[in-house]
């Protein structure tokens, strides 16, 4: 081991205990609000898993979210372009759509802070998996339900590093 490299701890079963509780009382918490609000918590869950795409820090944790999101303009972008051309093309308006999203989000990987593919198709599964109109409300809704999943991700994970170091 380098002198730069820094040791990772086991949880002791005390902590062990507390990550978990941490982790599945803000998953409630978030969860419970969601469902309050209305909005779908499956969604809430989206935010979540995207917070874990990338590095843990806020910063890093608001760069997984923004391209999260990023993903459910496109989609929103998307239906409205295959809807545009079905009626000329049929089920074949599917391919150029498809290619052009594909083309640009892959292509974003060269910037670094915004180089998260997994969070730009996590959003277009968000979208197309809502089954919403194609809109600005849509787009509202799933961006703040996802937003609540990514900082309750945060949080969790921030009250967990806390756990870890004492």
């Amino acid at each position: 081991m380098t002198s730069h490299a820094k040791a990772v701890l086991a949880p002791t079963p005390i902590q062990f205990n507390f990550l978990t509780l941490v982790a599945a009382l803000t998953a409630a918490i978030a969860a419970t609000t969601a469902a309050s609000i209305g909005w779908p918590v499956w969604a809430m869950f989206m935010g979540w898993v995207a917070f874990f795409t990338r590095g843990h820090s806020a910063k890093e944790a608001l760069f997984s979210y923004l391209c999260l999101v990023v993903g459910i303009a496109f989609g929103v972008g998307a239906a409205l372009a295959v809807g545009a051309l079905m009626p000329l093309m049929g089920p074949l308006a599917f391919g150029p759509v498809v290619f052009v999203v594909a083309i640009v989000v892959v292509s974003l990987r060269a910037f670094p802070h915004l180089s998260n593919v997994p969070s730009y198709f996590l959003g277009l599964i968000t979208f197309f998996a809502a089954h919403l109109e194609p809109g600005i409300l849509a787009f509202s809704e799933l961006a703040a339900v996802s937003g609540l999943g990514s900082l309750a991700a945060w949080l969790a994970h921030t009250i967990q590093s806390r756990i870890m170091r004492r």
